[in-house]
């Protein structure tokens, strides 16, 4: 494993519980709540970058994430103003991690190469690489070529402007009910807390992917739908101090919990992704268009555990007509002829839930 450390401050983050005591003070985010959406490609009927960027634009849109470093999309957005997620593809990751110059090459060609021009606030070293199941062999590269990333950035003394994290999902969530009782599964802990300690050293977030639809329709019988789509009429799960009126809150605060429980160091969690199909499988357009709404209006509030805005990306820009089962094919908020899916607008506007018509039966158990 790759040392990326200053001699000033080197430790080995096979121990990172070493890290306990190196930070004292814990700051609080202060960036607004102005919500991004995730800009995918795999469809071959989307319009051209320059249009993307434009729409965004036009739509108010100010922060993108982008899966992969295509070059047509970060030439579009020179001088947009539009804040970025870049991510490493999981194809990359084996390369940058075993050569350190192969990561060099990659921050000169796609980010240096672009900033300041592009706004890269983030770059997302692979997304939902678990060490165990299909992706398990990509998990021994995360860490280090997130490190490689991260000295190539900090060697142009960018590492405090652009910070190097990895996505993850709430799979390696073990138990999330209570959420203060969040947990990791302890299958994952030897893959995570390394990467806890490294994102405490670096001060960068853990982007975690949150989707409040998966939990609703893999369990209705105990997490209702008004839970999911942020209606219900009151607090549905207390926990301690803590009222949980939502599930999207009471999935995020598990995360929270999880990496405070582990007691390596405080971490910030940005949600890279959040979203609601509008078709395919068990959903319908009018529960995607109440779920994203909600989201839009409630994201500048915070979570019961920390009671601050968190940065949220919509999944996705458009439908995306080559992927697959055939419920990834509906999480666009825009058809790719550019049009609106839904009558709702992108501008952080505050002013209430919306509601719906629902006839389900609202549980008081929240198994997430």
């Amino acid at each position: 494993m790759p040392s990326f450390f200053a001699p000033t401050r080197r430790f080995s983050l096979a121990s990172p519980l070493l890290l306990l005591g190196l930070f004292t003070i814990n700051l609080i985010p202060t960036a607004d709540a102005q919500i991004g959406v995730c800009y995918g490609m795999m469809g071959n009927n989307l319009p051209p970058a320059n249009e993307v960027i434009d729409l965004y634009k036009a739509n108010n849109i100010k922060r993108m994430r982008l899966y992969d470093p295509n070059q047509a999309a970060l030439n579009a957005l020179r001088n947009s103003g539009i804040e970025l997620i870049l991510g490493v593809p999981n194809s990359d990751l084996q390369s940058l991690a075993t050569n350190s110059d192969n990561a060099r090459q990659w921050v000169q060609r796609n980010v240096l190469n672009f900033w300041p021009s592009v706004k890269i606030k983030y770059i997302a070293v692979g997304n939902e690489v678990s060490p165990v199941g299909g992706s398990s062999w990509l998990g021994q590269y995360v860490l280090p070529a997130t490190q490689n990333i991260y000295q190539a950035i900090r060697a142009k003394n960018l590492h405090d402007q652009i910070l190097v994290s990895t996505a993850i999902d709430m799979t390696l969530i073990g138990n999330s009910f209570p959420p203060s009782k969040g947990s990791f599964r302890n299958d994952v802990r030897a893959y995570l807390d390394p990467f806890i300690g490294y994102l405490v050293y670096a001060g960068a977030p853990l982007l975690v992917n949150v989707y409040p639809y998966f939990s609703h329709v893999g369990n209705p019988r105990d997490i209702s739908l008004p839970y999911a789509l942020f209606t219900s009429p009151g607090v549905m799960v207390q926990d301690g101090p803590n009222g949980y009126q939502n599930l999207f809150d009471a999935m995020l605060d598990s995360v929270h919990a999880a990496l405070d429980n582990t007691g390596i160091g405080w971490v910030n969690v940005v949600v890279s992704e959040s979203g609601w199909p509008s078709d395919g499988g068990a959903t319908s357009y009018d529960n995607a268009r109440i779920y994203l709404d909600n989201l839009i209006r409630y994201e500048g509030k915070g979570t019961p555990r920390r009671p601050w805005a968190t940065e949220t990306y919509i999944f996705a820009m458009f439908d995306e007509n080559q992927k697959s089962p055939e419920l990834e094919k509906h999480f666009g908020v825009f058809y790719p002829n550019k049009q609106k899916k839904y009558p709702f607008g992108f501008g952080g506007e505050r002013m209430g839930i919306v509601n719906g018509d629902f006839n389900a039966t609202i549980s008081l158990k929240s198994d997430m």
